[in-house]
C-alpha cells in the first residue's frame, strides 16, 4: 500500500498579509525540500492536489450562516456580520480568496481521509491542514474552516474509531469542542498552558462530558518544557492511551510551533524529539492521517514536516540539506546549517517536571480507568 502526500500548489497564491505571522509560502518551501530529498516520487508514494470541500462536507461541523458569510467575504471585502463570526480581525483577516483557501485546505484533509478509507493509502499527510481552532460559526486563531474536524467526521461516517493527537503549541480547542460528548473519538492535546498562551483553554480538568467523559485528554505544559517533558508525555500518556483505545485510524496534528525558537510559543522541543514522536507513531502501523498546523519560524516548519514525511515512509534523512534547495531557500531569506539543527536539546526544569507529574497523576486517576473500561466492554 502506498502513502499519499497532499501537495500545496493550489494554495500558494493566497496571503494572510505581510504583517501576519501565518506565512503560506512555508508550504511551498516544505514541499520543495521534500522534492529535493526525493520524497515525492517512487512506487510507494503518490501526490494529490486538493479539491475544495463541498458546503455539505463543511456543514458537518460549520453552520450554514457562517459558511455563507465566509463565501461572501471571498472577494476580500467587508460584508455584514463579519465580526460576529470572528472574521476581519487581526488574527483572522478577510483576504481575496479566503473562502477558497479555507475550503481547499479542508478538501485536502478530507481527501486524505478518503484515501485511507478506500484502502489506497496507509498514511496520508496534508501538511497544509491542521487548522484546529475554527469553531462552528466562528473563525479563530488563524483558522477559518476546521479541516481536522471535517476529516475526522469523514472517518466517523464510515464507522471508524479515531484517536486524535495534537502536538501544536496551542490547545486544539475546536477539535475538542466537536467531539467533547462523543466516545468514538479520543482527543489528546499536548500544548503550552492556557494560562500563558492562546486560546486559554485545554486544562487537565477538561476531560469530556456525558458519553464523552474521559475521552478528552489535555496535557498543558509550562513554558520552556523541553524534550524530557515531551518524552514523559509520550511514555506515560499518549502511547498507553492509544494502546488502550485501539483506534481504527490515527489522526495527528503536527504543529511545528512547539519547536525551539518559535516566534510565538515557547515549549523548546527539539527537531530530533519531533522526529522521534513521528517515528513512534509510524511504528504503530495503524492507518494514519497527518495534518500540519502552526509554526511561526519558517525554518522550523519546513524541516519538521520534511522529517515527518520521511519518517512516515520509513526513511531516515541525512542532516546534510541538498545544495540546490539551500540556494532556493536563500532567496527567501532562510539560512539553515543542517536538517535537525546544531543546538543541544533543552533540558526540562524541576518546576516543569513537577507540574507535569501532577498532570499525569490526575489523568491516570480520571481518564485511564474510563478508557480501559470502555475497551473491556467492547471486547466482551
Amino acid at each position: 500500500m502506498s502513502n499519499c502526500l497532499i501537495e500545496p500548489g493550489k494554495l500558494l497564491r493566497f496571503d494572510f498579509g505581510a504583517a501576519h505571522p501565518f506565512k503560506i509560502h512555508r508550504l511551498g518551501l516544505a514541499y520543495s525540500l521534500m522534492e529535493a530529498y526525493g520524497l515525492t516520487d517512487g512506487e510507494a508514494v503518490y501526490t494529490l492536489s486538493p479539491c475544495k470541500a463541498t458546503e455539505q462536507e463543511a456543514s458537518s461541523f460549520h453552520t450554514t450562516a457562517y459558511l455563507e458569510v465566509l463565501r461572501l467575504a471571498d472577494g476580500g471585502m467587508w460584508v455584514p456580520n463579519l465580526f460576529s463570526h470572528g472574521l476581519g480581525t487581526e488574527d483572522n483577516p478577510v483576504f481575496p480568496g479566503v473562502y477558497e483557501w479555507a475550503m481547499l485546505v479542508a478538501g485536502g484533509s478530507i481527501a486524505g481521509a478518503k484515501e485511507i478509507l478506500a484502502g489506497r493509502a496507509k498514511v496520508a499527510f496534508n501538511f497544509s491542514g491542521g487548522l484546529h481552532h475554527a469553531m462552528p460559526s466562528r473563525a479563530s486563531g488563524f483558522c477559518h474552516v476546521n479541516d481536522v474536524v471535517l476529516a475526522i467526521n469523514t472517518l466517523l461516517e464510515a464507522g471508524k474509531r479515531v484517536v486524535y493527537i495534537d502536538i501544536d503549541a496551542h490547545h486544539g480547542d475546536g477539535v475538542q469542542y466537536a467531539f467533547y460528548e462523543m466516545d468514538s473519538v479520543l482527543t489528546i492535546s499536548i500544548h503550552q498552558s492556557g494560562y500563558t498562551i492562546f486560546p486559554g483553554t485545554g486544562f487537565v480538568q477538561e476531560i469530556g462530558k456525558g458519553k464523552g467523559e474521559g475521552f478528552s485528554v489535555n496535557v498543558p505544559l509550562l513554558p520552556g518544557a523541553g524534550d524530557d517533558a515531551y518524552s514523559l508525555v509520550w511514555d506515560e500518556i499518549v502511547f498507553p492511551l492509544i494502546n488502550s483505545f485501539d483506534p481504527d485510524v490515527l489522526v495527528t496534528q503536527l504543529g511545528a510551533d512547539a519547536l525551539s525558537n518559535d516566534r510565538i510559543a515557547r515549549l523548546d522541543m527539539s527537531l530530533s524529539c519531533f522526529e522521534g514522536f513521528v517515528d513512534s507513531v509510524y511504528r504503530l502501523e495503524k492507518p494514519w492521517l497527518a495534518v500540519g498546523g502552526g509554526g511561526y519560524a519558517v525554518e522550523n516548519v519546513v524541516r519538521a514536516w520534511t522529517l515527518a514525511w520521511a519518517r512516515m515512509n520509513g526513511v531516515i534523512l541525512p542532516d546534510e540539506i541538498p545544495e540546490n534547495w539551500l540556494s532556493k531557500a536563500g532567496t527567501e531569506g532562510l539560512r539553515m546549517e543542517s536538517l535537525r539543527g546544531k543546538a543541544a536539546p533543552v533540558p526540562s526544569s524541576g518546576p516543569v517536571l513537577n507540574d507535569l507529574n501532577r498532570t499525569i497523576e490526575a489523568l491516570h486517576g480520571a481518564v485511564f480507568p474510563i478508557i480501559e473500561n470502555s475497551t473491556a466492554r467492547r471486547s466482551n
